[in-house]
């Protein structure tokens, strides 16, 4: 049996009582992030003094990066520092997930510092505030689906979800889905966990496996048009994004505003605060609805995808088009992309990131080295008129076909 990765994400409907406790929990967990990283931060300074005083390296201060020693540091320190966490009754697993969390930070951090981790280079940890957001989580199958609308949170009792959970009761019982941790997190007052499974997806995968006949396609990302799809039948389509937030901007605006009239502390600045959270979510629904609809629906028909290798964190270093770049969410749909063709047979090909798909002639090969952002169309030499995105997902298609064959 081969399993892969997977996260399950359901929506709970916990009691006023019910609130209370996971609402302590998440504030165990940022106390704890904070813990050990003021104790990490210390040990460091000390070591800086240390060396200066010319103290040999064998002598100097050990550094708690691990979980473990920071796990041990936190038990030896509660007690005397933090004696609420007996008292209240929490779960134990919930600052063992916190070290974790942090140790995992601070390799990540050490890592990118000494190159060996790939991607932007990752800054040393932060602290951790209320306004980042209410989450904690539990190791293993500590928190698990109890019935197919209950799951049961350590410290907090059984909760019910607001949507059956019969996918992923049925797979726990007969050993196809293996629960190695949860995540349980709050955003506008709603409550969801969040599920990561070692998973055996071979029924699925073979349901919806992608037929060897299905076309091959070319890709072509942008803000005019989201994707401008080209396959090898000489079909074209063009599928526009919904622009969530920028649909969302006045009524973000309006609730910002009610915000900042509001006193700090008070019980309207907590309603207020929390109607713009509530815009923020759905925007976030809105667009990872569509995008998981599409990239779904492209890996389950297309045999071969060509897309292009996006800059993206570049592209919104232009302030005129980094909030639209930002709302389309190109990076997450290639992200989607990938693993959902993984899952159903189908393969992705990226081309190069200096590769001109929108300036080469997609009849002659030509490059057009005058093409600017705003030419749409353009008159190659040869005769050919071209739409600038149909042009370039035909090449992308051209280029994926070149080089795999």
């Amino acid at each position: 049996m081969t399993t892969v990765k997977q996260g399950y994400r359901v929506e709970l409907a916990p009691t006023v009582a019910q609130r209370q406790p996971m609402g302590q929990h998440a504030g165990l967990s940022r106390v704890v992030e904070n813990f050990c990283l003021e104790l990490v931060k210390a040990r460091l300074d000390q070591r800086r003094a240390e060396e200066s005083y010319g103290v040999p390296k064998a002598d100097l201060t050990a550094v708690p990066w691990s979980a473990p020693s920071l796990e041990a540091a936190w038990r030896a320190a509660h007690p005397d520092r933090y004696p609420w966490f007996g008292e209240a009754g929490l779960s134990s697993r919930v600052p063992k997930e916190a070290c974790r969390v942090r140790a995992a930070g601070l390799k990540n951090w050490a890592d990118s510092r000494r190159g060996a981790r790939k991607g932007r280079r990752v800054g040393f940890p932060s602290w951790r505030k209320r306004k980042h957001g209410s989450r904690f989580r539990y190791d293993a199958d500590r928190a698990k689906p109890v019935a197919t609308t209950v799951v049961t949170l350590p410290g907090v009792g059984q909760v019910r979800a607001r949507e059956s959970m019969t996918w992923l009761t049925d797979r726990i019982a007969d050993g196809r889905a293996r629960i190695i941790g949860a995540t349980v997190s709050e955003q506008a007052g709603r409550w969801w966990v969040s599920f990561q499974l070692d998973i055996d997806r071979t029924d699925i995968n073979t349901a919806r496996t992608v037929d060897q006949g299905a076309p091959t396609c070319g890709i072509d990302l942008g803000l005019k048009t989201f994707v401008v799809i080209a396959d090898d039948t000489g079909g074209v389509e063009e599928v526009q994004a919904p622009r969530a937030l920028k649909s969302a901007l006045r009524q973000l605006r309006r609730a910002n505003k009610a915000l900042s009239r509001t006193e700090r502390g008070s019980a309207n600045r907590a309603k207020a605060r929390h109607a713009v959270a509530a815009v923020h979510l759905r925007v976030a629904n809105q667009r990872g609805d569509f995008l998981h609809k599409l990239t779904t629906r492209l890996a389950r028909s297309k045999r071969a995808i060509a897309v292009e290798s996006l800059n993206v964190t570049g592209m919104v270093r232009n302030r005129r088009l980094a909030r639209a770049i930002s709302d389309a969410g190109f990076g997450e749909f290639v992200r989607q992309l990938e693993y959902k063709a993984g899952w159903y047979g189908s393969k992705v090909w990226a081309a190069d990131r200096w590769f001109p798909s929108s300036k080469t002639c997609s009849a002659c090969g030509a490059i057009n080295q005058g093409l600017t952002l705003s030419d749409r169309t353009w008159v190659c030499l040869c005769g050919v008129e071209h739409d600038r995105d149909h042009n370039a997902a035909r090449n992308l298609l051209t280029a994926m076909h070149a080089t795999t064959q």
